[in-house]
């Protein structure tokens, strides 16, 4: 958010910015006492204040300001070198704040600044500090004075509301009637294809608009606006040149004379939306000569356009609150499993019940989060080529363990006279993708009856629906169950469409599978009859390589690490770091924290040993994962990096697929997991 240089922070705006500090003479004989002081700056909003003798070359400061910077209060009245007051301020917005200060002792005649400040007990607060020069008769300055008010919440509090921004694509703006500028976000910047900025000119703002639209930001139209801001602009992206949709919300809000007026709004990209409107439109124009066909086309593009909104939709209200959840359910995980390991042999077997029950109530909540992912197509895939054959052989037993012994079960992998293609696909997702496909038909036979699994080699010239031309493996399902009727049949992908009982089903399985299949640059398809059953076929795409390599790690035979064996845990969570840690220590290694990157960096370079494993927090603020890694593998060469994160999003990922090289544990983990996790690294 842009830096409030202009204007005091929330509630600080009682605080007199030029209110100065009484000196060694004025403090024996001012009317206030230490205490009373304290109660006035606390009613300002004040944390500190400072009175800067600039021809005495001496800075006098209350016992608040003394507390914040660790200055004696012995020394108060005789005041402190001028240079303490930069002492305390953070290193890098040190230089920033002596070029402010070195102003006003030139003469400026206000001070409206947010710094960084390192107190004494390690903590790193923001402060506005606000101040004002108080000149001689000859126009010359001769004291400097000013207050500081703590705003560490609302940055806090605007740190995460740009988080949340970045990853629901959304830019906000803040305009005020008669001004030049507008008051925008980086998201906003990003989408307009502009250089980021706290601020922005109007004109720079309306420049990216196509020609014969409104402008994005109106200007001096205060009785033509609305009460509400809406509106879609066609712009061409200042950075690239691309024709861009961007739709724009907001409301106006007038002052009490009605003289002015304030814009507050957000845009968002609607690209896709509009050309599939635009598609349907076309479609339109000429359906009367074309009636007899495309009937079939109009309802595929409909269906599309439903289908991309309701992603995006789902998409972005399972990106916003799968990192937070995520967290959260690591701390309860982890700490149930902690318990768990504790609870001694002897001990009441309820306690020991409760937990599991408790366990496995959480694990059914990360995998509704995880099915979310999946659906919206936001789940790290680890694609790689896969044997379908070996694949399906090797899932026989878990399928006979998960199906009743009243349902037959047949599988068949083969090829048009030749074997079955390789796929490219995560085989973990994959195996997931049958495993639900097959408990779906299990339920729709509760008489019993077949369940068969084949796979096949097909080909596509581009004409099959909505899949490109090239070479894929399809892996088909199909039942000789009940069957579903066509307005099921057209809402089976849906995301919480069920037709089982309440507590039966989540209604996310298909919509999972239908998520991987479009992830992994595949399809899916359905058809049904009432009485005859159900049929899905996978489509995936073929794998021209060889099979990868197994990496699959067992943790049985070395879960315990060596105390010589350094671990660095970054994560901002501290609930979340505080478990990792505990976990790791209980293993046998030796583990350093970090709250955030920079604090990680430092840790590095003064490390006394070598650090072997840096286990970091993907989304993190002020510097991700990635690009912690890239810092920390400067300073130490060899460094094995784990990501850790409930949603990775586009940090480590490319296409929905995990960079190559990258290792994830997906949040929420057990200690089990971390620690096979960190062994198979380690080894590695």
């Amino acid at each position: 958010m842009p830096e409030a240089d202009a204007g005091p922070p929330p509630g600080a705006q009682a605080a007199p910015a030029q209110a100065p500090l009484p000196n060694a003479d004025r403090a024996a004989g001012s009317a206030l006492n230490d205490n009373q002081l304290r109660a006035v700056l606390a009613a300002a909003g004040a944390s500190g204040s400072w009175d800067w003798d600039i021809a005495g070359d001496r800075l006098f400061v209350d016992i608040s300001f003394a507390e914040l910077y660790g200055l004696p209060e012995a020394d108060l009245s005789q005041g402190f070198p001028t240079a303490t007051f930069f002492r305390a301020i953070h290193p890098e917005d040190r230089a920033r704040i002596r070029i402010a200060v070195a102003g006003m002792l030139a003469g400026s005649s206000l001070f409206s600044k947010e710094f960084r400040v390192c107190t004494p007990d390690g903590k790193v607060l923001w402060m506005h500090g606000r101040g004002q020069s108080h000149l001689d008769a000859d126009d010359e300055p001769v004291r400097f004075t000013g207050l500081l008010v703590d705003v560490t919440e609302r940055k806090r509090t605007e740190e995460r509301l740009r988080i949340a921004q970045s990853a629901g694509g959304v830019g906000t703006f803040e305009y005020s009637d008669g001004f030049a500028t507008v008051s925008v976000s980086t998201e906003f910047c990003s989408l307009l294809g502009l250089h980021p900025a706290d601020r922005l000119p109007v004109r720079t703002i309306n420049a990216v608009v196509s020609e014969g639209y409104l402008p994005l930001i109106p200007e001096g139209v205060q009785e033509a606006l609305p009460d509400t801001l809406s509106g879609e602009f066609l712009i061409r992206r200042g950075e690239d040149g691309e024709l861009r949709w961007i739709a724009r919300r907001g409301e106006v809000q007038r002052d009490a004379e009605g003289s002015g007026y304030r814009l507050l709004g957000v845009i968002y990209d609607v690209t896709t939306a509009k050309r599939q409107e635009s598609a349907l439109r076309e479609l339109a124009e000429t359906l009367e000569q074309r009636v007899a066909a495309e009937v079939a086309e109009r309802r595929h593009a409909e269906e599309a356009l439903r289908q991309a909104q309701k992603m995006e939709a789902v998409g972005q209200l399972t990106g916003g609150i799968a990192h937070d959840f995520n967290n959260l359910l690591t701390i309860i995980i982890g700490s149930i499993d902690m318990a768990t390991r504790r609870v001694a042999p002897s001990a009441d077997p309820r306690v020991r019940r409760s937990l599991e029950q408790a366990m496995k109530g959480a694990e059914r909540a990360a995998a509704l989060t995880h099915r979310l992912l999946a659906f919206s197509r936001r789940q790290p895939l680890d694609p790689r080529a896969v044997n379908v054959r070996d694949l399906l052989e090797g899932m026989s037993d878990l399928l006979s363990r998960t199906i009743a012994e009243s349902i037959a079960i047949t599988i068949e992998a083969r090829g048009s006279g030749q074997a079955v293609w390789m796929v490219e696909a995560d085989p973990h997702q994959l195996e997931n993708a049958i495993l639900n496909l097959a408990v779906n038909a299990r339920d729709a036979m509760p008489g019993g009856g077949t369940l068969s699994i084949s796979a096949r080699n097909a080909t596509f010239t581009g004409g099959e629906g909505d899949m490109p031309a090239g070479d894929y493996v399809a892996i088909e399902v199909a039942d000789d169950g009940i069957g579903m009727d066509e307005d099921t049949l057209a809402k089976v992908f849906d995301p919480f469409f069920t037709t089982k009982d309440v507590g039966k089903g989540t209604g996310l399985g298909l919509s999972m599978v239908y998520g991987f299949a479009k992830q992994s640059g595949g399809g899916i398809d359905i058809a049904s009859q009432p009485g005859a059953g159900t049929r899905v076929v996978l489509h995936l795409p073929r794998c021209h390589g060889g099979p990868a390599e197994d990496h699959a790690y067992h943790p049985a035979a070395a879960e315990h690490g060596r105390p010589s064996e350094t671990i660095l845990v970054v994560e901002d969570d501290d609930d979340v770091r505080r478990y990792a840690v505990n976990a790791l220590c209980d293993l046998g290694y030796r583990v350093l924290e970090a709250p955030d990157g920079h604090a990680a960096i430092d840790l590095l370079r003064g490390a006394e040993k070598k650090v072997d494993l840096l286990v970091t927090d993907v989304v993190m603020p002020r510097m991700s994962g990635s690009e912690l890694a890239r810092y920390a593998r400067e300073a130490m060469s060899g460094l094995g990096v784990l990501y850790v994160s409930g949603y990775p999003h586009d940090a480590i990922m490319h296409e929905g697929r995990l960079g190559e090289g990258v290792d994830l544990l997906s949040k929420p983990f057990t200690m089990q997991a971390l620690a096979a996790k960190v062994r198979e690294l380690l080894d590695r």
